[in-house]
């Protein structure tokens, strides 16, 4: 009986045949011999076929192995350009370091000899790069905490509520940042003149003798942290501002009902959920500090009595005024350990801040 019934049951052709099944409809099945584009590939690749779930990892390892060849491909680019334009110098002048390489070397290269570690050695030993370090750490440890308190006091107040204006506020306090630096300083530089500056007449006008800002040895490092204050807090300030807008308002609301005034809720609320906002403007605000250059090479020219000569710019002078060029690419990689462990140093206690 089953015989005859598939005797007379009409055939399907093909693969394509659709057939239904109760409840969903009908769907197109699969055709016969047709593979997944990954299985075709492992097939091709390796000339044999595998099966159940064997296969299926087979055929997923070769999909990520295609993956990464593809990422691989596509970031070929830009590590190629980050080897030749970032790796390469620094081994060359890490190379550099070991040398004595200076003006003579540069006219005949029978005079450049390999001395060591005799560059690092000599800075032991140099009392202006000890003035230069110390200048940059007293620098670093001034303005960072000071940059920092003033762009979330401005944040908090142009995030404000009561603010009228907060669009032209924002653009006001953001100008300096986009503004070039040696302008900025050549302005500044009158601002603190002795005689004609706007500084010294805005305290004569108070009863207070006017003050030599930039010659005197007491006071140049300061003017010089201010005006370095004034020009990058703005940008501390956006990244500030971006922090308080993912702070959700229903948690000050739970605050308010909870009975919490503005200074809890800013202790409780606001300083918590800052902290990886505050971690990364404390390491860029520390890092760029530790780099300081344009201010005093403009203002001060490390002057008076190296009080304001950063490291940065001693090496400019031994390299390019000097041309001592070994001797400055030691004090780079010095600049540069002193960086990376400052930042080690800072981030932990960020954290827990």
């Amino acid at each position: 009986m089953g015989a005859h019934r598939r005797r007379h049951q009409p055939r399907r052709r093909g693969g394509g045949a659709r057939r239904s099944q109760p409840g969903r409809g009908s769907r197109r099945a699969r055709p016969r011999g047709r593979r997944h584009p990954g299985e075709a590939a492992l097939v091709a690749a390796t000339g044999r076929r595998g099966g159940g779930a064997h296969r299926g990892r087979i055929v997923s390892a070769a999909l990520e192995t295609r993956q990464a060849r593809a990422g691989i491909a596509f970031a070929a680019p830009a590590l190629l350009l980050i080897a030749g334009f970032f790796l390469l110098p620094v081994a060359a002048s890490l190379l550099l370091s070991l040398t004595d390489f200076d003006i003579y070397a540069v006219a005949d290269p029978d005079h450049l000899r390999v001395i060591g570690a005799r560059n690092y050695l000599a800075l032991a030993r140099d009392p202006l790069f000890w003035r230069a370090l110390v200048n940059t750490a007293v620098f670093v440890a001034v303005a960072t905490p000071l940059s920092i308190a003033v762009s979330l006091t401005a944040a908090l107040l142009v995030t404000a509520a009561a603010v009228r204006l907060a669009a032209l506020f924002r653009t006001l306090f953001f100008v300096p940042v986009v503004t070039s630096l040696v302008a900025v300083a050549v302005v500044w530089r009158y601002l603190y003149h002795p005689r004609v500056g706007l500084l010294n007449y805005g305290l004569g006008l108070v009863g207070i003798a006017p003050r030599d800002w930039l010659g005197d040895p007491r006071l140049a490092l300061a003017a010089i942290i201010v005006l370095a204050v004034w020009k990058g807090f703005g940008f501390n300030m956006v990244v500030f501002m971006a922090g308080l807008q993912s702070i959700r308002p229903s948690l000050y609301e739970a605050a308010s009902v909870d009975g919490a005034g503005r200074w809890a809720q800013f202790r409780r609320i606001t300083l918590p959920m800052l902290r990886p906002t505050t971690l990364f403007v404390t390491l860029m605000t520390l890092i760029g500090n530790c780099q300081l250059f344009a201010e005093p090479y403009i203002m001060t020219r490390g002057g008076p009595s190296n009080r304001t000569l950063s490291v940065v710019l001693y090496m400019y002078e031994q390299g390019f005024r000097w041309w001592n060029l070994g001797y400055a690419a030691a004090l780079a990689f010095v600049l540069f350990a002193v960086i990376l462990a400052v930042s080690l140093l800072a981030r932990p206690r960020a954290v827990a801040a």
